[in-house]
């Protein structure tokens, strides 16, 4: 196999990758429904909470829950992820 080849694929797979690895936590766009102000430090109460999160696309919903349950990726949105596990447990 021609070693440049396989380096020029991998770094490809690398870059269209990279997309991949942001998660549904990193996106503004995907929390800004959650929070009542623009700042994004108060979270709606729990039933616009829920409301919001039954509008969002179900496969956005489960990367968000998967997220919350991985204990580093969850540590800076504790809050939302706390919500997040306790509209879980409502199901």
């Amino acid at each position: 196999m021609n070693v440049k080849a396989l380096c020029l694929g991998a770094f490809a797979l690398s870059i269209a990758g990279n997309a991949s690895f942001a998660g549904a936590l990193d996106a503004i766009d995907n929390l800004q429904p959650f929070y009542t102000d623009s700042s994004m430090k108060t979270l709606r109460p729990m039933p616009e909470f829920k409301a919001a999160f039954m509008a969002t696309p179900v496969h956005t919903r489960d990367m968000m829950m998967r997220e919350c349950q991985d204990a580093a990726q969850s540590k800076p949105y504790a809050e939302f992820c706390a919500t997040v596990n306790a509209l879980a447990g409502m199901k």
